[in-house]
């Protein structure tokens, strides 16, 4: 989707970190921009951040975990700025770090809640839309490098085992809407300054155990590596225009990392063949 300028921009939680650095570069590619966000105050925040570029913009609590709420959203987004052409699903949570063996159950229904069934209902609000205005458009699934790479280090496997399923569900999306000049990308950032464990640990539903005591901060060695939130919305612009399957805030790291990973799978896949032959 190489066209931006005039059309409208749905980003959900949009209100902080890489959701408001996507809005404010839509925003300057003339797009007119919906922020929401389960945090109203900071969706408005955007919101107006947006207005000052001189294109329009609304804000609008949302929930993804409920389908009644994206619902209502999307027929208020369609009134207020006409059709949606670019959706950028960006709410997210992450689980406190720890062995994936001793999450219970509740970790795993709220991460997934939103990490992968917030993106399915948020694109079953607003596919619809997009389809009847016939004009294509483009749908962004935030992802992660926990969803191209295990790191069992990082002692974060439900998020990791929420990403990897992000990932899967959009190239099979991308593929469906292809025909229809719908475009998917998957968006895989890697160390960036969000402050996600935050957000997510004060905002727990209580059906999963209500908010979570405040978590560590990012070491400040690592603070100092991170990407500036800002930063990705230009790459995701680029994403976009390009439509790009996966959209990698870190090439230079993960590019590596992943050969490695499918050059291990091709050794096993090797191996077997070789036993195989062996044995005839």
């Amino acid at each position: 989707m190489k066209e931006l300028a005039g059309k409208t921009a749905v980003v959900i939680g949009g209100g902080h970190g890489i959701g408001r650095g996507i809005a404010l570069a839509l925003a300057r590619e003339a797009m007119n921009v919906a922020i929401l966000d389960l945090e109203s105050d900071a969706a408005q925040h955007v919101a107006d951040e947006i207005e000052v570029l001189g294109v329009r913009s609304m804000a609008r609590p949302c929930d993804v975990t409920s389908e009644a709420s994206l619902a209502s959203c999307a027929s208020a987004v369609g009134k207020e700025l006409g059709p949606v052409h670019v959706l950028s699903n960006n709410a997210g949570v992450s689980a406190p770090q720890g062995p994936i063996c001793e999450k219970s159950d509740l970790d795993w229904q709220w991460v997934f809640s939103v990490n992968l069934f917030g993106i399915v209902h948020s694109v079953q609000a607003f596919l619809p839309g997009m389809r009847a205005h016939g004009e294509g458009g483009q749908i962004v699934n935030t992802s992660s490098t926990a969803g191209l790479i295990a790191v069992p280090d990082l002692e974060v496997g439900v998020y990791t085992a929420s990403k990897y399923a992000c990932n899967g569900y959009s190239e099979i999306l991308r593929a469906e809407l292809a025909p229809e000049g719908i475009g998917v990308s998957v968006l895989c950032p890697g160390l960036i300054a969000t402050g996600l464990a935050q957000t997510s640990a004060r905002n727990r539903p209580t059906l999963y155990g209500g908010p979570l005591d405040e978590p560590k901060q990012m070491p400040p060695e690592m603070a100092a590596q991170a990407m500036q939130a800002e930063e990705v919305g230009p790459i995701v612009v680029r994403g976009i225009k390009a439509n790009r399957l996966t959209i990698l805030t870190h090439p230079e790291i993960v590019v590596p990392m992943t050969r490695a990973r499918f050059e291990a799978i091709r050794a096993d896949g090797e191996a077997e063949e070789r036993e195989r032959a062996a044995q005839q």
